[in-house]
């Protein structure tokens, strides 16, 4: 999967990997020429006087010295722009891929799971490529070059070279190999470590409302304590790797000045051939040693590039047809929605969560649709926009099926206010315009008042430009919930879903929204889902959902005579307003 996403990712940025390769070739031919050139000054300039050959041969390099500084800069440079590059596209190739997914493989991975692999993973690869520009060619180009300068310089020393390789290979290569199942278990901790710490900011309010402060610290020390855990051992056997090559670099190092020693010493060597010869194993193996954080780095960066791949490899469930359906044939849009025989059900659930759901919201029309908690309510409402697809049964649009249609078609006309209104970070009028981006300040005020939340934007300081940080937490439930209707309604659709949009608000707020809202939306279709009854008692038609099937449908007068579930649904709310 690493080499599948490099290859991928790194193919528009041919050009500065050409010249990465080209510097850090530069640079490897001029470190290979340093002590060829040294060894001269010592065997020829320092043996026989000659001062001049000192100066010619140590000007030269000094250029070569300078010409490898300028290439490896060169290399980093040009290597740093490829590998930032590479993370732009694969963060935004992950980013593309988690908003075609439905909510079905955005629970399935997890939140913090998709957030750690966009930032952490791509960072582990990002870092690989960083350190293959400046050590891929390099090593190999050392490695095999100093093996063919030292043989050069004295062949019967070479064997030292043959022992030396392989001895560091296999003491580094078993320490990697125990290192890459901890790189795994890092990346899944991490996860751990992300998801904790977002469930207790997002729930900071019942944590502190339940007194369960030092329960959550602890839960977070132990999923931090597991991460500190799993990098120390990591660390451990990395910080062994190092006395590991030193070590044989040392011991190198003294067997040949040992054996050369004797060389020298029955004249079949110069000083200057075994300083050479002893610059180029000190090459050899420090290639080797760069080869092996490389080594070191390519296991998290694999598991790193199979949980990015995981991502970019998941079809969403909720595929685009191929060839999309751009209208209602003979039809005009009028948002008028159609269940036949709708069915849903989970994977690898025993029961289906709806089953048989038949009914038709037509324009100009409110449908309401009440249920007890657990009835299939929420689920009703993310089969219209096509959030999941229906597992049988189809669900239509100004008589198309959702399937047929282009995804932004369909979207565009539809208004969706989730049960849980969620507003972005900015100002009240960023996220007013978030529906319909060229809407003017008109149309910004005219649906704040039908929204009923005129009021209390024009005393925030600034009105439409009034700060909203993340989610809305600056603003209470209620206000929160009016501005969330307010920007549906500034995206003027034909289809109005409210998911128990009005559950913040008090009944004369719910009375007022309910009373503008049929005005302003004549002609849409309105379908709204709501625990509580009053706000549902205009309604041109109730559905009354119980364990996933429709058990009723009428007005709230005609249910009230026939239902005995609804009946059941208004008696106990009427009890709980009367014991209030």
């Amino acid at each position: 999967m690493l080499w599948k996403l490099l290859v991928e990712y790194l193919r528009p940025q041919r050009r500065l990997l050409l010249a990465v390769v080209v510097y850090q070739l530069a640079a490897s031919i001029a470190s290979l020429y340093l002590p060829t050139l040294n060894a001269d000054i010592i065997d020829q300039g320092v043996a026989k006087g000659d001062t001049d050959y000192i100066l010619r041969i140590g000007g030269m390099m000094l250029m070569v010295t300078l010409l490898q500084i300028a290439c490896t800069i060169a290399a980093v440079y040009f290597g740093a722009k490829a590998a930032m590059a590479l993370g732009r596209d694969v963060r935004g190739a992950i980013f593309t891929r988690v908003a075609e997914f439905s909510e079905q493989e955005v629970t399935r991975f997890g939140p913090p799971s998709l957030i750690t692999r966009s930032t952490n993973d791509v960072q582990q690869v990002q870092q690989l490529v960083l350190m293959s520009a400046t050590l891929m060619i390099t090593a190999p180009m050392l490695c095999i070059g100093g093996v063919i300068m030292a043989m050069r310089q004295d062949l019967q020393l070479s064997w030292l070279i043959a022992v030396s390789v392989p001895v560091l290979l296999a003491a580094v290569g078993s320490i990697i190999i125990r290192m890459v199942p901890l790189f795994r278990l890092m990346q899944t901790r991490i996860d751990t470590v992300n998801r904790v710490l977002r469930e207790q900011l997002t729930g900071i309010r019942v944590v502190r409302a339940f007194v369960r402060e030092d329960v959550e610290t602890a839960r977070f020390a132990r999923a931090n304590e597991d991460v500190t855990d799993t990098a120390l051992r990591a660390g451990r056997l990395m910080a062994l790797a190092f006395p590991t090559v030193m070590l044989v670099l040392n011991v190198s190092s003294a067997a040949v000045i040992w054996f050369g020693a004797f060389r020298i010493e029955d004249g079949s060597m110069q000083v200057g051939t075994m300083i050479a010869f002893l610059s180029y194993l000190m090459q050899i193996l420090m290639s080797v040693m760069m080869a092996t954080f490389m080594a070191i780095m390519i296991p998290r960066a694999s598991v790193s590039a199979d949980r990015i791949s995981e991502v970019l490899g998941t079809e969403s469930s909720v595929r685009p047809p191929l060839r999309p359906v751009s209208r209602a044939a003979g039809r005009a849009a009028r948002g008028e929605l159609e269940m036949h025989d709708v069915g849903f059900a989970y994977p690898g659930a025993e029961q289906p969560v709806l089953s048989d759901v038949s009914f038709t919201a037509r324009a100009g029309q409110t449908t309401a649709i009440v249920g007890s908690t657990g009835s299939g309510k929420t689920t009703l409402v993310n089969l219209m926009p096509r959030l999941f697809d229906a597992t049988s049964g189809s669900v239509r649009i100004d008589g198309v099926d959702v399937r047929e249609l282009h995804p932004d078609l369909l979207w565009g006309h539809i208004g969706l206010v989730p049960q849980k209104p969620y507003l972005f970070s900015g100002t009240v009028r960023s996220n007013l315009l978030y529906g319909k981006p060229d809407a003017t300040e008109a149309e910004l005020w005219q649906a704040l008042s039908i929204a009923q939340a005129q009021d209390f934007v024009q005393e925030m300081e600034g009105g439409l430009d009034a700060p909203i940080s993340q989610g809305g937490t600056n603003v209470s439930g209620g206000q929160r919930q009016r501005l969330a209707i307010a920007r549906a309604l500034v995206k003027r659709p034909e289809l109005y879903i409210f998911d128990d949009s009005f559950s913040s608000l008090d009944t004369a707020t719910d009375a007022r929204l309910r009373l503008a809202l049929k005005q302003s939306t004549a002609g849409a279709t309105l379908v709204i889902i709501a625990q509580r009854v009053s706000s549902i008692v205009d309604a041109d038609q109730i559905l009354v959902l119980d364990r996933g099937r429709i058990v009723a449908h009428g007005t709230h007068e005609e249910l009230l005579a026939t239902s005995k579930t609804y009946q059941e649904i208004v008696n106990s709310q009427l009890a709980a307003e009367e014991a209030v």
